[in-house]
């Protein structure tokens, strides 16, 4: 019950899935995603080797497929290639034979038509029973019947075109011929080929009328015949569907368990090792043990809420309220705030909204030449060493930050909640989310210079600016403050650390995120989690985040613990999964999150909490009974022809566009990351050297003046004295961090164009 329900089989259709896969006797059966489709069977380890690496491949149209058990079954081609594989249940093995079986059939039919052997072709083998064979030879029969129709139709057709031809040349000798003796002679030539030609005519015509009368008989009694059989099929498959959910049943009341899983929102139920326990007579047992011994067991189940609790959240509110410790509001006022919250309409405009571009430049494929880089750099401290524009993005460090408000509805609606806990589940959202379009965000972006700053001005069209700068060069620090006209601020400083583990990179912020609205006063804060790029040496570069978060209310005490599991080879979770339980100042959980970082969040609200039998490793785990999971957030899709273009979002599409009367120190002036745009990688990596050498520049100048100032008695012994242009740094008396805060300035020096006091640092 873990995976997602699979799609009937059909004849034609690719079928896809995992299955465990026999290795050898120290390794045991290993899980493998299976591909299925035009008469091949491939496996792979993962689904995100497809693109790249296949580790094995059994032709169908040889092959055989035998059934072992409930569960086991074995495909083999004559002993070169036999795998031993075994599914989840016996209905998912019954799904996967008849995709199998149905691959096969069409298999040897395709061999036998691209077989030139005419009627000696072999027949495809019968189904079981008498009725397959007889309804095989009829098809056979039926097929030569009309391949000696056709054979007829090629005969007529020759003979058309012989007898047309001469009928041509006597007309065209009866035109040039006088009139006398020979005329009757010709005459009658011409009378004879002409009437050669019309029976020719006439019997072509025949033949077609009986080639479209058979073809129409047969075809209407094999269309519907194929509808039968499809439909038996169908009505088998959910019988079969049917008996199997009432074998569950009749074995989870007999266990006393009334635990059914429910949607994708509750995808640790789908783990069997968290619903049985570890001495239950199971098939699975082995592979429980096996597996969930090296993935991380999840620290609670959610299950659906008994009925009750739904009737009665309609008609006795209150008496609902006081007896669960919820809060005094409705639970259907509250789910349908929760999951709709509607906008109120925003203000006509007199203003036109600017168009944004919706495409750059294609990426160019340019080859890169890794030793060449490498041997320049021994010896070298890592942070020195001049990288190229070909591992980057056409957008700084201060852009992407930015991007976290992709998303910024998610916090339009916290703003407008009565409830914290609501609000909690929002602020958890906008966490999750900013981590969405980094899934397939490979390339590195631009190391922002010092003093380097970027303005998101979007108040006339989503009503929120933002600004950030960079505040520190050593170590590099940037500064992001965001204000909406719904009441919400959003303010953060990161600062990254990052290690070479040879195999892949590991990339943690530092710093935190704080997030305050204005009506209710609330104070949240919270951090990222560790981003991972894999495959650095060889293969292809993936990214994955993991980790875990706090987001604290530090007003109310309300929290949520979200985590992000880790990719596992072992794991049978789905990938990139995200869950989390928001909490009261007491501990009491009142909902649970659950979803991917790359596509979606839902949400549930928990009706009733118990402590549920030990998992994997003696932790004991807390069963939540909740409410139907609404979704609370999903991610916008991305824009066409996303993969050449650096698999920008629509919002990073606009981020770099040019725009009039920002500062001269922002990103989008920056000529190396512009020439990279338009394709110019030479001269936008020559660029980038002479920016980083006149940084470098700056700093000893900078430095040097420290120093002087250091002597005098009057500036004390400060040794660095680059103050930030807009920012300032503070300790926050909430949350007892120390960061960089907005303190003003910048959008009335913009209404001004008032720039004298920047930098030039570009």
């Amino acid at each position: 019950m873990s995976e997602p329900k699979p799609p009937t089989p059909t004849p034609g259709d690719t079928y896809k899935g995992w299955l465990f896969k026999w290795t050898n006797y120290i390794k045991g059966y290993q899980r493998r995603w299976f591909v299925l489709s035009n008469g091949l069977l491939s496996y792979y380890r993962t689904q995100a080797e497809m693109g790249h690496t296949c580790r094995g491949t059994i032709n169908l149209a040889t092959a055989n497929i035998a059934v072992e058990d409930s569960c086991n079954f074995v495909i083999s081609n004559g002993g070169a290639q036999t795998y031993h594989l075994k599914a989840n249940s016996e209905v998912e093995r019954q799904r996967w034979i008849t995709a199998l079986e149905l691959a096969k059939a069409k298999a040897v039919r395709m061999q036998a038509e691209s077989d030139d052997s005419g009627d000696d072709c072999p027949a495809v083998p019968p189904t079981s029973g008498q009725g397959g064979g007889c309804r095989n030879s009829e098809v056979q029969s039926t097929l030569r019947t009309l391949n000696s129709k056709v054979e007829d139709l090629t005969t007529c057709n020759d003979l058309i075109v012989k007898h047309g031809s001469a009928l041509q040349r006597s007309l065209s000798e009866l035109e040039g011929i006088r009139v006398g003796g020979d005329m009757g002679e010709k005459i009658r030539q011409v009378t004879e080929r002409a009437t050669l030609f019309r029976i020719t005519s006439n019997a072509m015509i025949n033949a077609c009328r009986d080639f479209l009368s058979l073809a129409q008989n047969h075809s209407k009694r094999w269309q519907k015949a194929l509808h039968g059989e499809r439909d038996q099929r169908i009505r088998l498959e959910e019988t079969l569907e049917q008996l199997a959910k009432q074998h569950n049943h009749l074995e989870r009341a007999f266990r006393g368990a009334t635990v059914l899983p429910s949607s994708f929102s509750n995808p640790a139920l789908g783990n069997k090792g968290g619903v049985s326990g570890k001495g239950d007579a199971s098939d699975e047992d082995d592979d429980n043990e096996f597996f969930d011994a090296m993935e991380d067991p999840a620290e609670f189940i959610t299950v659906p809420a008994d009925p009750k609790y739904h009737r009665r959240s309609g008609s006795n509110v209150s008496g609902f309220s006081s007896e669960t410790g919820m809060d005094d509001q409705s639970v259907n006022f509250d789910e349908l705030s929760l999951a709709s919250n509607p906008e109120s309409p925003h203000p006509l405009e007199l203003e036109p909204v600017r168009q944004r571009r919706t495409r750059i430049p294609d990426k160019p494929n340019y080859y890169l030449n890794l030793w060449s880089i490498m041997k320049n750099c021994i010896g070298k401290e890592l942070s020195k060493i001049p990288m190229p524009v070909n591992f980057n993005e056409p957008l700084s460090m201060l852009q992407r930050l930015s991007e976290d408000l992709e998303y910024y509805e998610l916090l339009d609606k916290a703003a407008k909640c009565q409830s914290s806990l609501e609000q909690m589940c929002y602020v958890a959202a906008f966490t999750v989310s900013s981590y969405s379009t980094t899934v397939h965000r490979t390339g590195k972006p631009f190391n922002p210079l010092l003093g380097e700053t970027f303005e998101l001005d979007r108040l006339s069209e989503c009503g929120y600016r933002s600004l950030c700068e960079q505040v520190s060069h050593h170590p590099p620090a940037a500064a992001h403050h965001a204000i909406s006209e719904k009441g919400w601020t959003l303010r953060q400083e990161i600062t990254l650390a990052s290690k070479f583990r040879g195999k892949y990179l590991s990339i943690m912020p530092l710093g935190s995120i704080q997030c305050l609205f204005d009506k209710s006063d609330n104070h949240y804060s919270w951090k990222k989690v560790t981003t991972t790029v894999h495959n650095i040496i060889v293969g292809k570069l993936w990214i994955d985040q993991s980790g875990e978060i706090d987001v604290v209310n530090h007003k109310t005490g309300d929290r949520c613990h979200l985590k992000f599991a880790p990719y596992s080879y072992f794991s049978r979770d789905v990938p990139r999964k995200v869950t989390g339980v928001v909490t009261d100042k007491d501990g009491k959980a009142h909902y649970v999150l659950s979803g991917t970082w790359d596509e979606k969040m839902e949400f549930s609200r928990i009706m009733q909490s118990s402590k549920g039998e030990n998992g994997t490793e003696g932790k004991q785990r807390t069963v939540y009974q909740t409410l139907k999971a609404k979704e609370i957030w999903t991610k916008n899709p991305l824009p066409e022809g996303a993969e050449n273009m650096y698999f920008f979002s629509s919002l990073a599409l606009t981020l770099n566009e040019p725009e009039e009367g920002v500062a001269p120190t922002d990103s989008r002036r920056r000529p190396d990351q512009r020439l990279m745009e338009d394709g110019r990688w030479d001269e936008a990596n020559a660029e980038k050297q002479r920016l980083e050498e006149k940084q470098r520049i700056t700093r000893r100048e900078r430095e040097r003046e420290a120093v002087k100032a250091a002597s005098s008695p009057e500036e004390g012994a400060h040794q660095d004295n680059y103050q930030a242009m807009w920012f300032e740094k503070i300790d926050d008396p909430v949350s007892g961090e120390t960061l960089h805060v907005y303190k003003g300035g910048y959008w009335e020096a913009k209404e001004q164009g008032s720039w004298d006091a920047c930098p030039d640092i570009f």
